[in-house]
């Protein structure tokens, strides 16, 4: 196994491990902008703990579906986590998933918990997963749009191409990807369920999305879905970073420059993490109803960002 396969794995791991504290991050940050008592960083890793250690009570109508699911979702997200360069662009099995492939990756995780939440019979269940697809029908081509503006500029779809071609070549200053870099933030907070798309800390059964596909789920069978969520909040972080902040990422080759992009994977986490509690604390959930207006907008951003790259930049 050489060093580059090894950096991957260890990327993945880095990911796995460091998802929930960003999640805790967030929600430190957002507790104290609102003016309340902020809950431990580590609060996540508690739950977790707390869950795999509980007895898991599965209804009765239940399918091996809908006990598989969450390793399925954990499963997608890991991989999606090892396909984004994260501290260093040296990726030997990028040419395996690009990023169309990491689309794909994120679509086969929801059908699951759709399918999943389907599967008990339960009301609340068969709503969430109506509306989680109703979001991922509108969020999924606007993201390929936003992957096809870097595409377009790299002349590639590998994600450590891309990345080598924005933060390790002759500085050039992309129009196109400002559009693009709203319109991915637009689709992150829809993908990721939190505000103004939906509310993750919410208890209204009526307003939920993706808090009632899990409400039949429990102890480990609820820990691996937690832990997924974070994990793809982590990815849409990183994947963020690679595309629009990718200064800092080691190129391939150059191991002696891997501590300081680690540190500045952290710098960038947390500025992310203060900037979505932020924006969370400022805005209010949208009604149902106005969510495709939203996400349309995103898509609208990201195409012109692709028309503005074929005027002005080539």
């Amino acid at each position: 196994m050489n060093a580059g396969t090894l950096l991957q794995i260890a990327q993945t791991l880095l990911a796995i491990a460091l998802a929930p504290l960003l999640l805790g991050w967030t929600n430190q940050c957002r507790a104290w902008m609102q003016g309340r008592g902020a809950p431990p960083i580590t609060q996540p890793y508690r739950t977790l703990r707390k869950l795999f250690h509980k007895d898991a009570v599965i209804a009765h109508t239940a399918s091996p579906l809908f006990r598989f699911a969450p390793y399925m979702i954990f499963a997608c997200m890991a991989l999606a986590a090892g396909i984004v360069p994260m501290i260093a662009n040296d990726l030997p099995f990028s040419p395996a998933a690009d990023a169309i492939a990491l689309v794909g990756v994120f679509a086969l995780a929801r059908v699951f918990q759709a399918l999943a939440a389907m599967d008990i019979g339960t009301s609340f269940g068969s709503l969430g997963a109506r509306r989680e697809m109703l979001v991922s029908f509108l969020a999924e081509p606007a993201l390929l749009m936003v992957f096809f503006t870097a595409s377009l500029i790299s002349q590639s779809t590998e994600l450590p191409h891309i990345v080598e071609t924005l933060a390790h070549k002759e500085f050039a200053i992309y129009p196109s990807l400002a559009f693009a870099a709203v319109a991915f933030w637009m689709i992150s907070v829809a993908e990721n369920a939190r505000i103004p798309v939906d509310n993750p800390t919410t208890h209204l059964e009526l307003t939920m999305i993706h808090e009632a596909m899990i409400l039949e789920y429990s102890a480990r069978h609820l820990a691996l879905i937690e832990w997924a969520v974070a994990l793809k909040l982590f990815t849409y972080s990183a994947l963020g970073i690679a595309l629009f902040l990718p200064w800092g990422i080691a190129p391939a080759g150059d191991y002696a420059a891997l501590p300081l992009a680690l540190l500045a994977l952290f710098v960038k986490l947390a500025g992310g993490g203060a900037v979505l509690a932020f924006m969370e604390t400022i805005s209010a959930k949208m009604r149902l109803f106005r969510v495709p207006e939203f996400l349309g907008t995103a898509f609208l951003l990201a195409v012109l960002g692709m028309l503005i790259h074929f005027l002005l930049e080539v």
